[in-house]
Order: C-alpha cells, then structure tokens, then sequence
C-alpha cells in the first residue's frame, strides 16, 4: 500500500505541539507494518537542516504566486521513511516557527504557504513524473493540509483514496474569501457544500467536506466534536459525516519517552521499577532546590499555561495544597501573560514548595515526569493529550479533565474505567474544588505505599505505542481502498 502524509510540521524536524510527534512517529509505524509511506512537509530551513540525504527530485515551478519552488527528497532522520520537502524560499525560509513571525503574530500570507501544500500533495497523487511514484492513499493532518483534497476534487480525474486528521477543531485556518483566486480553485467551491465557512474560507472544512474519511485523535473527541460545544460550528457538517468519521487513539513514541531508555534522567529504570522511579524523585526535587521528602506528594505540569488546559484551576488551588496539604509543586510552561505572572507571583510566594520554569525544556520535561508521583492536566478540552499516557509509562499517575483522550487513557482508580483497573484520577467537573478533591484522593492513596506503588507499576505496562494505532489506520486505509475497488 503506497501512503502519502502531509503535514505542517513533523519531529524531530520542527515542532509546535502534538501534530509533529503524530507525524513523526504514525509514518514510521506504518512502515514496519510493511507500507510503502513517504511523507510530505514544507521546506522550512530547520527542515532542510535536518534532513538527511537529501536530493533535488522535481522542479514545482511557480503556483499560487509562492516564486520557484522545488521538491527536495531526503530521509528522515535515521529511519528509511523517504521525506519529502517543498523547497519555497519565498513562503518558507524565515524566523519564527511554522505559523508566527517573531512577533508572535500569524503571517499574512498563511493561506498561501498552506495552500501550496495541500497544491503539491494534491500534485503528487496526480502527476506521477514528479518522483515516478503515485500514492494509493493520501493523508493530510489538520487544517494546514485541507486544500489538498479540494485540489483533488476540483481537477477531476482517477485520484487516491483520501483521509484527513482533525487534530484539533478549535484551529480552522479561516481567512478571508479574496484568496480564492490565488488559491487557484474554483469559485463554485466558495459555497456551503465547500469551502465556504460563515462567508469566510476554512481549510479545515475544506478537508472535512472533500475528503473521503475524516479521523480525529481519540474515539471520545469523534463523538464530542459532533457537538455544539466542542464541534466549533462544524458539528452540524460531522454529524452528517458521522458514517465517514471515526477516533484512532494516539500512541507516544516509545523509543523517546522510555524511562529505561531516556538520556535525560539522572537514573534510568525499567517501567514499573518503582524503587527507580524514588531515586529520580529525589535527584529532580535537588535538581529543583525543593526539600528532599519522599514523603510529600509531588504534583507536576508540564502544559501551555491557558485555562482550555485548566491551569486557572491549577493556580486556584495550589496555594492551599502547598501550605495545609503539605505538597510539592513543579511545573514547565509558558502562555498568555496573566497565566505566567500567576504562576510566578505563586512560586516566589511558596519557594520552600514550588519550582517554577516558564518556557520550554525537553530534557527538564523527561526529569519531572519520571521524578513527580502526580501529573496535573484538568483540560476543559483535549482532542486526545500524549503527556497523560507519558505519565503512565513513567509510573506518575495522572489527573485529568473528563474529556476527549483523557477519559479514553485514564481509569479513575475509585470507579475503574476504559482500561479495566484504576490508572489516575478523572475529575468529575473541570472546578476548583473537583481539582483539590483529585489531588487529595491521591494524596491520602499515596500514603499507601503498597497500593499507590502496584497502581503505578500497572500503568507502566499499558499499551499505548504507535504499533496498535498505525494498525487501526491500516485497517481504515484498507476498507477505503475495497469500499473504491483498489484492494
């Protein structure tokens, strides 16, 4: 099976968020199923760093008015996995990450950087003297990768079956309908059965209505985005889609987050290894300037610092676990600035109790999720969320919001759940006192050894690598191909 992916961003390359682990990690599973995949992405200069191998394929000419731009193949990283990259120095070689300047704000021009993709992955199921291979299935993710399809239906002719990820619906990639011309599509298109999304363009509408299946991250984010809450005004266009639409499950890069395998930990241990897990717990509170107890309850956040990730709860409550509940607290983040001061005017206040790092550390990430006894991730929202089943595999039991993935990785330990036996703590409402009532459930069950020390070595040994989800997409791929008479 010939598997195409595209995608805005991909680890280790260049990373934002979730979507890079996804699109790093499900073409490299893919493959030791036995596909045939390659995966597509734009040329940023990171990118182009990174790569390994690398060759000019094609020449892409000049479309959507983006100046020359050429197809540069290469591998990604040291796997075998044939990386395909838009070389567009005019769209793509400049500061700041994938979507925002260095300002902070997006760049002006999005709909063609993105729209570009979605032309040249739309190019490369139709043209086959592009690189002399033509894929049986293309997969685009998240909005960045909408117009893809749409190119597809808009051209006409013998095309691949097609499937398109909602990572998150909450990002539409909507701009305004002037760009129709540049984007080079009809204007037929601009309408309620297309592109037209409250007389604006939306690339994530766009690849829900064109495409011939639609995935989303996690089963219970498949039902929520059915919704009016979480469906974000395309509930309506899902619901009527239902048939097309299903949850495959996140995994997480076992070869990364491995607390046996980790080069970031100060001690590794083998998963369940409790009496390792102890030694990090220690080694991260020296390394934190906290007091060494193994007694006290360590909670952690490893988060964007935003109230969608319930972090007003987290600074709500945190003064009084710190102080009457005798806890611990580190956390690793950055958002808006009022969630950053009220994090820092926290940490300066409760410093015998708190460590606080706004920003970002991968390898202080690794250190506090192998050294904390409880993660904290009270989300109002989360398509599917990798850091609570990180969390599992490194024996920290989370405690999470009942919504989206969560509730499909977290058994609450009190009232069991998708995974059989207790593996966390799910909140019953996402509020102050719904959060303080998880952390002193957990609290009083840490005071049992015995148990807390069984529970957390059980969550170690669930499954959640990639292998089981690139299956589930095989199997997707495969249905669509017999459904169209290509398998």
């Amino acid at each position: 099976m010939r598997i195409l992916l595209a995608a805005s961003e991909v680890f280790p390359l260049v990373k934002t968020g979730g979507l890079a682990d996804v699109a790093g990690a499900l073409p490299l599973a893919l493959k030791r199923l036995g596909a045939d995949v390659r995966l597509l992405m734009p040329g940023y200069p990171a990118a182009l760093e990174a790569a390994t191998h690398r060759r000019i394929v094609a020449d892409l000419g000049d479309h959507l008015g983006s100046g020359p731009a050429r197809l540069i193949e290469g591998r990604l990283g040291d796997s075998k996995v044939p990386l395909l990259l838009i070389d567009c120095p005019r769209l793509y070689a400049r500061p700041g990450n994938p979507y925002l300047g260095p300002d902070g704000a997006d760049w002006p021009d999005n709909p063609r950087r993105f729209g570009l993709l979605g032309f040249t992955a739309a190019r490369l199921c139709m043209d086959e003297s592009l690189t002399g291979w033509r894929p049986d299935i293309l997969h685009g993710h998240d909005w960045q990768c909408g117009l893809a399809p749409a190119y597809l239906s808009a051209w006409g002719g013998v095309r691949p079956a097609t499937v398109f990820t909602i990572h998150n619906i909450a990002y539409q990639g909507v701009f305004d309908p002037s760009w129709l011309d540049f984007l080079e599509l009809p204007e037929r298109m601009m309408s309620v059965a297309g592109l037209e999304y409250y007389a604006s363009i939306s690339f994530l509408k766009a690849g829900c209505w064109y495409s011939d299946k639609i995935t989303t991250v996690s089963p219970t984010y498949a039902r929520e985005i059915q919704m009016p809450l979480q469906g974000c005004g395309l509930e309506g266009l899902l619901r009527g889609r239902a048939a097309d639409l299903s949850g495959i499950l996140n995994g997480i890069d076992d070869a990364i987050w491995n607390p046996a395998k980790d080069s970031y930990l100060t001690h590794r241990y083998k998963p369940g290894d409790m009496l390792g897990k102890a030694r990090n717990k220690t080694a991260l509170q020296r390394e934190l300037g906290l007091p060494m107890r193994p007694d006290r309850l360590l909670m952690a956040v490893i988060s964007r610092l935003n109230d969608h990730k319930g972090m007003d709860l987290v600074i709500h409550c945190l003064p009084d676990l710190l102080m009457h509940h005798h806890c611990q607290f580190a956390g690793l983040g950055s958002g808006s600035a009022a969630f950053e001061t009220g994090f820092k005017e926290l940490a300066d206040h409760h410093s015998h109790h708190m460590a606080l790092h706004i920003g970002y550390s991968e390898p202080l990430a690794h250190r506090i999720m192998a050294g904390a006894d409880v993660f904290l991730m009270p989300s109002r929202a989360e398509p599917c969320g990798l850091t609570q089943m990180y969390a599992l595999k490194y024996g920290t039991l989370p405690i999470v919001g009942a919504t989206g993935g969560l509730i499909d990785t977290v058994a609450d330990t009190e009232r069991g759940g998708p995974k059989g036996a207790g593996s966390g703590f799910v909140l019953e409402e996402t509020t102050p006192k719904a959060l303080t009532s998880a952390v002193l459930r957990a609290s009083a069950l840490f005071k049992d050894k015995v148990e807390w020390n069984r529970i957390a070595a059980a969550n170690a040994g669930l499954d959640f690598s990639w292998g089981q989800s690139a299956r589930q997409y095989l199997d997707l791929y495969s249905s669509l191909l017999r459904s169209r008479g290509g398998a």
